[in-house]
């Protein structure tokens, strides 16, 4: 049976590729011609400057053209980059022009009109929008899913239209595999068919399928701190990322990726994350594990502070409000062995202000203090007749690095400002010193503030924080994934060493692993004190988990929040139990049980893992099955070399099928195929809070089946599941 609206929608496809193909085949052409011309003009260009530094004249007029030429070089370079970014959303238009169109009568009385949507933005030769980038304000009307009278904003302007039609398409490149006409998410055929998926190495944007709750978070006003509490598979981490590119799009003219800041709970989830905003078209911003970040502060070979308690860092508040500097807390700024100030001269600048009290404006007015002191040391200098016979010696090279240009003092006073412009330059670096408080011995500060003998990073950090006032000044967003498993104190130092920033922090209650983090009151009291107040969202939808999967895990959460999760996929296979009986007779009996399961598992698509409670379970099984279970051997490879098995490291990418093992912290924020917990035993996962939330973490990264294997008693938490289980086998 012919479908009329498929036959036109397949016209207009075509039509949008053609122009696509179009728009590529100019810029094409474009950046080759140019490309060329730029050459010539630059080769015309360089061959009329003359380098002549023979005298004043001369060098004034050849440093002219010079400046010229790298002018020119600019203007070529901002041509070449303008039209490389256009190129580079036409390719990507080119793989799928567009996922959506919305219907939109913008006014009463006039006819609606036909917004086609698209992972990027393009215009025809009259300017005229062929597609809408998905962050595009119009946009909003497709991800509301609000059919009838709805709105979007614009510059900050509510605007209310009549959505008559949301369509979605299957596209790849010019062919339309299907269309589908929706309105709520439930009957989403796109999103249906998109969590049909297998494991993949990289995650993949979910632009095309964001739910109403998931936009809410994307596009959610621009406020100091967005919290957001989202249950397993609710689609955390790609909402932040989409966030992320939704800011880069909206800000693209003032923010910029070194202005942003993303921490990720390890590295193998920040390889996994790692080309989702590129495929989106925007540059990933400063990516972090916490022990990453204080590496970049240069304090990697400290006692990190995570597990310090907050009560440290509130002595030390209390006690820098009463703190005097004493001189062995300060030290010589020196530099190439020179000694340029002298710990009695910094001394004495401190003591110029110490009525002030320790902390921002006292620290502010010594460094300025300082840099006078470094200056006038550094005219002093200047002085020197070895400095200035060395300098008068300096070839004709040595000179135009020096001063740009070729100097011929005419008499002692040119000579010595000369001197001084060169010693100005050669010291720059001790005003630096002065600035990052090189001067400061703050190791020995806070050990006497606190009574230790040494301080961690975290109360380094603070304590720095307290006298200067400044942290990342320039950051202006900071997200920060699995916010759950921060402890107060890295939270509280974050919140202070971005206190310009707004945050967004993304996490799930129920996934708090370790002992000691943060709970979610605490989350809101730490940043309503540096930031004024936090807003909150709710992710109560599963994406990833299959119904029988979701259930089961559902199963560990409070009564109360069980009641408002639901999940979106089509039904799977049942959880499976294996419980091997206890006893040192049994261990054997165990080992093949896992092993046939783990062998079972291979076999199928995708990704498995094996996730264990901890390090030392899995440096256990890795041994075990390695002796138990290895790959068909080939002509390059024996059998003994190729385990079936691959224990994962924490600086690996995941690869995209298989079966790895790891521990329960490297697999957070990770999904898989498949996933077997080997330890489902109850010494393992007793019925205590902690365990129920590790136990609902491992169960929840398996997306379509898991295997629960105990040696020995199952867990409390899983009997009534695996009775349940057992009666529906029944």
């Amino acid at each position: 049976m012919d479908d009329k609206t498929f036959a036109e929608e397949q016209e207009h496809l075509d039509a949008i590729y053609a122009e696509l193909e179009r728009v590529r085949d100019i810029l094409t052409e474009e950046l080759e011609v140019k490309h060329k011309e730029a050459a010539k003009d630059l080769k015309d260009l360089s061959e009329e400057v003359r380098i002549d530094f023979g005298g004043a004249d001369e060098t004034m007029e050849t440093l002219a053209a010079i400046e010229t030429l790298n002018s020119v070089i600019d203007t070529y370079n901002q041509q070449h980059d303008f039209e490389v970014e256009k190129l580079g959303r036409c390719m990507m238009l080119l793989r799928q022009p567009y996922f959506a169109k919305v219907r939109l009568q913008m006014r009463p009385g006039r006819p609606a009109r036909d917004v086609y949507i698209g992972s990027a933005g393009m215009t025809d030769r009259n300017r005229m929008p062929l597609v809408v980038d998905w962050r595009n304000p119009v946009a909003e009307t497709y991800y509301n899913q609000q059919m009838g009278p709805t709105s979007y904003k614009v510059d900050g302007r509510v605007r209310t239209v009549n959505l008559e039609l949301r369509r979605q398409f299957d596209i790849t490149r010019n062919h339309l595999n299907a269309y589908f006409d929706t309105t709520v998410a439930i009957e989403d055929s796109l999103l249906l068919n998109a969590l049909k998926r297998h494991h993949t190495e990289k995650l993949q944007a979910i632009t095309a399928t964001i739910q109403r709750e998931q936009n809410q978070v994307v596009r959610h006003d621009d406020v100091p701190v967005l919290l957001v509490d989202g249950i397993a598979g609710s689609g955390k981490t790609s909402v932040l990322l989409q966030r992320i590119a939704f800011l880069f799009y909206r800000e693209r003219s003032t923010l910029s990726p070194d202005q942003v800041f993303l921490f990720t709970p390890n590295n193998v989830f920040e390889k996994y994350i790692d080309t989702v905003l590129p495929t989106l078209g925007e540059s990933n911003p400063q990516t972090f594990t916490w022990r990453d970040f204080l590496a970049s502060l240069g304090l990697a070979d400290r006692a990190t502070g995570a597990e310090d308690s907050p009560e440290s860092l509130e002595r030390l508040e209390a006690a820098v409000e009463h703190a005097t500097l004493e001189e062995a807390d300060l030290r010589d700024i020196r530099q190439d062995d020179v000694v340029l100030l002298k710990a009695s001269s910094v001394r004495g600048a401190v003591q110029k202000f110490e009525r002030f009290g320790l902390g921002p404006r006292m620290i502010a007015l010594v460094k300025d203090e300082l840099h006078d002191r470094l200056d006038r040391r550094i005219a002093s200098l200047a002085h020197d007749e070895d400095v200035q016979e060395a300098m008068l010696g300096m070839d004709v090279d040595e000179q135009i690095e020096a001063f740009g240009e070729v100097i011929s003092p005419a008499n002692d006073d040119e000579t010595y400002a000369y001197a001084k412009k060169l010693l100005a330059k050669r010291y720059a670096p001790a005003h630096d010193q002065i600035e990052s408080l090189a001067w400061l011995r703050l190791d020995r500060i806070g050990c006497r503030l606190l009574g230790k003998t040494n301080v961690s990073a975290a109360e380094w950090m603070f304590l720095r924080l307290l006298i200067t006032g400044h942290g990342a000044d320039d950051t202006r967003y900071v997200m920060i994934d699995e916010v759950q498993d921060y402890t107060p104190t890295q939270l509280i130092v974050l919140a202070r060493y971005f206190g310009r920033a707004h945050f967004l922090l993304l996490g799930d209650r129920n996934q708090a692993i370790h002992e000691g983090t943060a709970t979610f009151e605490q989350i809101r009291d730490i940043f309503t004190r540096t930031h004024g107040s936090v807003e909150e969202c709710r992710l109560l939808t599963s994406y990833r988990s299959s119904p029988e999967i979701t259930h089961l895990f559902a199963g560990l959460m409070d009564a109360d929040e069980r009641v408002q999760l639901s999940s979106v996929q089509r039904e799977g296979v049942p959880p499976r139990f294996h419980e091997v009986a206890d006893g040192q007779a049994n261990a054997e009996a165990y080992l093949q049980t896992l092993c046939q399961v783990v062998e079972d598992a291979s076999h199928g698509e995708g990704l498995t893992a094996i996730v264990a409670a901890d390090r030392r379970r899995v440096s256990w099984l890795s041994k075990q099955l390695a002796q138990r279970l290895t790959l068909p051997s080939d002509a390059d490879a024996p059998a003994e070399a190729r385990p079936l098995v691959k224990t994962l490291k924490g600086d690996e990418p995941l690869p995209a099928r298989g079966v790895v093992l790891m521990d329960l912290a490297l697999a957070k924020g990770l999904e898989f195929d498949h996933v077997i917990v080997p330890d489902a035993q109850a010494d393992v996962y007793p019925d205590t809070p902690l365990a129920r939330r590790r136990l609902y973490t491992a169960i929840s990264r398996a997306m379509h089946e898991v295997d629960l294997v105990s040696q020995g008693r199952i867990s409390p938490l899983l009997a009534d599941a695996m009775a349940e289980a057992a009666g529906g086998e029944a």
